[in-house]
């Protein structure tokens, strides 16, 4: 895919999920921060099915979405994407700003719009901090795109799988939020949307405005055996003016 087409791509996207975003976030305000009936049911659900080990199981999920691990594994994604030293530092360096002015962004709007979460008397986990959007949904959200960008873009093998579970991660995180209490449901929606349209807008910057040689040693494919063994007829054509791969160069005539 060309690089206009990729911004292309990514601001539609962006544009889109902050549609949604937006159009929760005025439900919310207008209903003065009051759940919605989808709100009390999950709530109600998820009070009533507590058992002992999900409990556990779904705070040590939740405790993945916060924190140093989020920016443990933007950092890798990073140094993943890069093809040298100096490529691993900045692509890292540049993941990195993407998750943080993200959730510097989201605080932002939660401070703006103040619902308040759940009864506490609901609660099976710590939490502080206004309901709207959920943080660690967010958070989460935003590091599972990153990561699946990288796997993308690199990985030689295993991209479903590797993909499949990153992406699982991403919206079990949000999940537990509503199991253990701390978050209505359309908290958890508004996080997932905001990652959506955050990192949209952050892809689309980055293929715009990094330097061209950078974004293309970041998204080109080193070739692998598979290149290798394709027919003459598979075979990248050659240029204007240029000798097909594998043929001798021909000589030319002064």
């Amino acid at each position: 895919m060309r690089r206009r087409d990729t911004a292309d791509l990514a601001g539609s996207t962006a544009l889109g999920a902050w549609a949604a975003f937006t159009v929760i976030a005025l439900v919310v305000v207008g209903g003065h921060g009051a759940p919605l009936r989808v709100d009390r049911t999950l709530l109600s659900w998820s009070a009533g099915h507590r058992p002992e080990v999900a409990v556990a199981v779904a705070r040590a999920l939740t405790a993945t979405g916060t924190g140093a691990v989020p920016y443990l594994l933007v950092a890798l994604a990073g140094a993943v994407l890069g093809r040298t030293a100096r490529q691993r530092t900045a692509a890292a360096a540049v993941c990195v700003a993407c998750l943080a002015l993200g959730q510097a962004a989201r605080q932002g709007v939660m401070e703006l719009i103040t619902r308040p979460r759940p009864p506490r008397q609901d609660w099976a986990t710590h939490a502080t901090g206004w309901s709207f959007p959920s943080g660690h949904t967010t958070t989460s959200a935003v590091t599972a795109a990153v990561v699946i960008l990288a796997v993308v873009l690199r990985a030689p093998r295993g991209r479903a799988a590797l993909c499949l579970v990153t992406g699982c991660w991403g919206a079990l995180v949000g999940l537990t939020r509503v199991y253990l209490g701390v978050h209505w449901f359309t908290d958890v929606v508004g996080g997932w949307l905001f990652a959506a349209g955050w990192f949209g807008v952050c892809l689309c910057a980055a293929v715009k405005w990094l330097p061209p040689r950078f974004v293309t040693a970041l998204t080109s494919h080193a070739p692998g055996p598979a290149d290798a063994a394709l027919p003459p007829d598979q075979a990248p054509s050659a240029g204007p003016g240029q000798d097909p791969p594998g043929r001798p160069e021909r000589s030319r005539s002064a």
